[in-house]
């Protein structure tokens, strides 16, 4: 370790609220699908910031806008007519055909807003007690008290006592254990298209459609949390439209500023009819700098010929992990939508391959010390992705040579 970041590791250890597991790796500088680290050596970035970093590192079209809005204003407050925000708006409820957006700073705000208006709307619906939100196991939607309680994993919420009550858990893919805890107070079924930090578990096209069929007829929100999967992910511009079923209330952040703080939660016009000044809020959400980064990301990711390239992407991908699969005992399933994909391990050998791959230059990230997830940036090109298939093909030998 080098003296540069030898100094950045004692400063974080002693400066810095110990509340990550951090790898030794010092990020100084991006560009493109490469990190570069303190230590002169280059980092092919299959994590991207966990999703954020949809357009890699340093996009000169990103770039450009952050410059220029720098030089105009970045922050008036929603006291006033932000015209950067307005146009975002409106391309995205263009794009997802919902209605009115309400915008925040991160995922997590913006599963709290879903959540705080679900439950207005329910107990204005003439039943006071219609605050129940059914959420699904596996599920994560953030670290704050509401959204924390719906995040059905005990490791997340030991310790944070008592939780926000009003949440009940089904388990995903299976409709009758969602039928099973509806009752009249139910106001909303939150639900993750894709579970990002579950594991990469995917809904089922019937099982969504189920979901949609259930809350018509029971008069109940259907909230789409695609903190990770909106934006281009899933090679669509939402996995709404992935799956071919639209939710009344939709949550997007992550890689919608490309790196810039912003979240967004979008509804219908059922949901957009409680509204009214003071019911909820947020100071810097959708300033004048996140919401001219935003309408810049949007513009490019959800052009057809992006997504396009990210679905060919993901096909080769996918055809090429599945391959290897047959090819070593190791790995258990691979699964996973446009490029938010999950190799799961029958063994927890997830941070060896890690570490293997970070001595190769690779940078991945490991959930549950057994599913490998890759989320590269949607920029990621043909070759880089062979490069990394070779070094997991080559992390992959070796765990099996070692388990003989």
């Amino acid at each position: 370790m080098n003296a540069k970041m030898k100094k950045i590791h004692q400063l974080t250890e002693q400066y810095v609220l110990k509340t990550y597991g951090r790898q030794s790796f010092v990020a100084t500088h991006g560009k493109g699908c490469y990190l570069f680290g303190a230590d002169g050596k280059k980092y092919l970035d299959f994590v991207s910031g966990i999703a954020v970093n949809g357009l890699g590192h340093n996009h000169p079209k990103i770039t450009k806008v952050i410059t220029s809005q720098a030089k105009k204003i970045l922050h008036c407050s929603n006291l006033y007519h932000i015209p950067e925000q307005a146009l975002l708006a409106e391309k995205l409820c263009k794009l997802t055909g919902l209605s009115k957006a309400f915008f925040c700073n991160s995922g997590a705000e913006s599963v709290e807003s879903a959540l705080k208006l679900a439950r207005y709307w329910g107990t204005h619906s003439g039943n006071s007690d219609k605050y129940e939100v059914i959420s699904f196991s596996q599920s994560f939607h953030g670290r704050t008290m509401g959204a924390l309680s719906a995040t059905a994993q005990k490791k997340y919420q030991e310790g944070f006592g008592p939780l926000v009550p009003g949440f009940k858990v089904a388990t995903l893919n299976d409709i009758e254990s969602v039928k099973a805890q509806i009752s009249a107070n139910t106001c909303a079924i939150l639900v993750e298209p894709i579970q990002g930090e579950g594991g990469v578990n995917l809904c089922t096209k019937e099982f969504l459609q189920s979901l949609r069929s259930l809350c018509d007829a029971n008069k109940i929100l259907l909230i789409f949390d695609e903190v990770q999967t909106g934006a281009g992910r899933t090679g669509y511009f939402t996995a709404s439209e992935y799956f071919g079923v639209k939710p009344d209330i939709m949550t997007i952040a992550k890689a919608l500023g490309s790196g810039v703080p912003i979240g967004v939660c979008l509804v219908n016009d059922i949901v957009a009819s409680i509204a009214k000044p003071g019911i909820h809020a947020s100071t810097f959400g959708g300033n004048a700098l996140s919401a001219a980064v935003a309408l810049e990301t949007v513009n490019i990711v959800s052009a057809k010929t992006f997504l396009k390239d990210v679905r060919k992407r993901s096909d080769f991908l996918m055809e090429a992990l599945r391959t290897m699969a047959g090819k070593y005992d190791v790995i258990k399933e691979v699964r996973g939508a446009g490029l938010m994909i999950g190799v799961e391990l029958h063994s927890e050998d997830g941070p060896r391959i890690q570490e293997y791959c970070f001595s190769k230059g690779i940078l991945i990230n490991i959930i549950q010390n057994k599913i490998i997830r890759l989320v590269p940036a949607l920029i990621v090109s043909q070759k880089q992705v062979e490069e990394v298939l070779s070094v997991l093909d080559e992390a992959f030998e070796n765990l099996g040579k070692a388990a003989a």
